[in-house]
């Protein structure tokens, strides 16, 4: 066999030969394997994350010969130790079970669902609420560094071009949480971050290009900015290529490119960055940090806006200025503006994220409850604002307009407290759905159904011991004794014989035996059906989502600077400088 050939599978088990060809399509990241209720990890991975996650090797079984080694976890406790796995810098392929296993003839089908690796994490609880999730691409033209980096929790996609030697501040600044990289460097980034080696031609301008394009559906990237800025560009298209990768699809939420000019912003290098202790003390804690005394943000969406404006002090004075006058107009009446905001950011959820998990559709149930929630609290949380003669407050205030049509489709498509996940069911509202309602009436009324037949039974043939009853081996039945067998009207099918009975079925009966047997498997599949709908429904209002949480963002940090200046030295707003020196 030559070295490139595929292994031979013919000698190994069934079940082996479905995850090793699953295997060879990710063979350097953790592949956890659905079997029933549990994740199971085989050979080289079971060792690896027997080692990393604490938990038990064992042996079970032979296949082509060789023993199996394996671990497992449960698959209810899958989240808590992907997030072990993800501050530790590893990622890990997540492989379910999609054939049915009641008519799959060997070993069940089988697909990957996602790849979770430290840079595309958009589960809540994988990642930190306060900081931004920056998955980043790298390479360079002769003396310039392209650099795209993604935030796939929220859609934004920033381009950047500066000096090669200026790299590591740049990651400083930035702080990726995965940087992508063509296999043929040997980096030296300066920062403890996961890496991921990729093809050189992932890094290809015009291929790059190509797909930029298609993702954005544009003939060009010029309206971007970005049309002259190759090797950005080359970077953008290999962190498009591998977030499509990890995400299996496009990534509808991702709507255009930002281009980040380096000279917008005051330059800090690498060790002035670090000894300012902006977010992180020179020892690594997260606190005494400028950050921590400033993060008086209600929303998370606020505080990861906060962190992003002290890494990114603007030389520009617009932007400042606008701020110092809508902090101005939250202070009037000695802050009482002010402390209504903040009273009305109280229960808003992290907006922002649960429009990237919309996207994305793996937002969960109580995402959708939570953003209904919050959606209904913006006309209450922008009403102190009307009349502001700031200009910043006035968009804002026309940025947080309730959109109505989405929230009356979740107030009547989202229970009020759903479950979890969708796979327990619980989730869809009441009324929503005649289908649904009526499975969830059989499956809850049955008893009650049979009473009512059997009272109607005994009128309507004057049968007055005649019983409607179930039981699990022959189902449902109306028992007649035999001394009432001469009234047994004639739609009475006989079910089954007795001593001194006849048990009979009739087409309601059975109709109603057919529905209730699988109400419950029907209605778990209709509410899957249902919550699918739901997340189509809400594609086309991610824009205004993200709208809405970026003013959200924004209108927290203007109220935690109004919470903090009364506080501070003076109290004063700076006099800027007209021109930016």
């Amino acid at each position: 066999m030559t070295k490139d050939a595929a292994p031979d599978l013919s000698k190994h088990t069934p079940m082996m030969r479905q995850y090793l060809a699953l295997k060879a399509s990710h063979p350097n990241t953790l592949l956890f394997y659905r079997m029933g209720d549990f994740y199971e990890l085989f050979h080289e991975d079971a060792e690896k994350a027997a080692r990393l996650l604490d938990i038990t090797l064992t042996t079970r079984g032979q296949s082509a010969g060789v023993p199996i080694k394996m671990c497992g976890i449960p698959f209810h406790s899958l989240e808590p130790y992907l997030a072990r796995l993800v501050k530790l810098g590893e990622s890990a392929v997540i492989c379910e079970q999609i054939g049915d296993p009641a008519t799959s003839k060997g070993p069940v089908e089988r697909a990957v669902a996602r790849i979770v690796t430290p840079g595309t994490l958009t589960d809540a609880a994988l990642i930190d609420d306060k900081q931004d999730i920056w998955l980043l691409a790298v390479t360079t033209l002769r003396n310039t560094a392209g650099l795209a980096r993604l935030n796939l929790a929220s859609g934004e996609f920033v381009l950047l071009e500066v000096p090669a030697e200026q790299i590591p501040a740049a990651l400083e600044r930035i702080r990726p949480a995965e940087i992508l990289y063509p296999e043929s460097w040997t980096p030296n980034f300066g920062l403890d971050v996961a890496r991921t080696r990729q093809p050189d031609w992932y890094f290809e301008f015009d291929s790059a290009r190509r797909l930029l394009c298609d993702q954005f559906e544009v003939a060009s990237l010029a309206g971007f900015g970005a049309e002259g800025l190759k090797p950005a560009i080359a970077a953008a298209g290999a962190l498009l290529q591998y977030a499509q990768a990890t995400q299996a699809g496009k990534l509808t939420h991702l709507r255009g490119l930002t281009v980040e000019i380096e000279g917008a912003y005051l330059g800090l290098d690498l060790a002035t960055r670090r000894n300012l202790e902006l977010t992180e003390t020179l020892r690594g804690q997260p606190s005494p940090t400028l950050f921590s005394l400033l993060d008086n943000c209600v929303t998370s969406m606020g505080s990861r806006l906060l962190r992003h404006t002290l890494h990114h002090p603007l030389r520009e004075r617009d932007l400042p200025a606008a701020r110092h006058g809508a902090v101005e107009f939250l202070l009037e009446d000695y802050g009482r503006i002010a402390g209504e905001i903040r009273r009305g950011l109280r229960g808003i959820a992290d907006i922002e994220r649960i429009a990237g998990r919309i996207a994305l559709r793996n937002a969960r149930p109580r995402d959708l409850a939570s953003l209904r929630e919050s959606l209904a609290r913006l006309d209450g949380l922008r009403a102190p604002l009307a009349g502001a003669v700031s200009p910043l407050i006035g968009q804002l205030f026309g940025d947080l307009d309730t959109p109505f049509a989405t929230l009356d489709l979740l107030v009547r498509s989202i229970g009020s407290e759903p479950s979890a996940q969708i796979r327990d069911g619980g989730v869809i509202a009441p009324g929503f759905d005649a289908d649904l309602d009526e499975y969830r009436s059989l499956n809850d009324n049955c008893g009650a159904y049979l009473v009512d037949m059997e009272a109607r039974e005994r009128e309507r043939t004057g049968i007055t011991s005649l019983k409607v009853e179930y039981n699990k081996v022959h189902g449902f039945y109306i028992e007649v004794t035999h001394a009432n067998t001469e009234k047994i009207p004639e739609d009475y099918r006989r079910r089954q014989t007795l001593k001194n009975a006849e048990r009979y079925i009739t087409p309601e009966l059975k109709a109603f035996e057919d529905k209730a047997l699988s109400a419950q498997e029907r209605a778990l599949a209709r509410e899957k059906l249902l919550y699918e709908a739901i997340l189509d429904e809400l594609q086309p209002v991610i824009p205004t989502l993200q709208m809405i949480a970026r003013a959200v963002a924004h209108l927290d940090l203007l109220a935690g600077f109004a919470e903090t200046a009364p506080s501070s030295a003076t109290g004063a707003s700076p006099n800027l400088p007209q021109k930016s020196g």
